[in-house]
């Protein structure tokens, strides 16, 4: 009997990490081509690299998520230019700029 209740155990914690392992973060729509409604601005998002073309040469940098904020440009081992997500869904996307500015993007 102790056997089966160990064995049981096990079984289920294995299926709470595989369930929490293979959850959607939320986050899967983020990557994408993305413009501001006016086509000025340009915001391409891999899996890899954040490309913003802000009327200029287009500035391509690794980047990673935390919580609702996208961290670039690393000075040292810090991260130093931060961008937050105000608003995601599948067509629209709002970013809080490092200065402030909040630009409104669509597919």
């Amino acid at each position: 009997m102790k056997n089966y209740f160990l064995a049981f155990l096990h079984v289920a914690c294995a299926l709470i990490l595989v369930s929490a392992a293979c959850s959607d973060t939320g986050k899967g729509n983020l990557k994408g081509d993305w413009h501001t409604k006016d086509g000025k601005s340009k915001l391409q998002i891999t899996s890899k690299q954040f490309i913003l073309n802000d009327s200029g040469a287009p500035m391509a940098e690794d980047y990673f998520l935390k919580e609702d904020s996208i961290f670039t440009s690393f000075e040292g081992n810090q991260p130093y230019t931060k961008f937050v997500i105000e608003h995601l869904d599948n067509h629209n996307l709002k970013l809080l700029y490092p200065d402030s500015t909040a630009i409104d993007f669509v597919r």
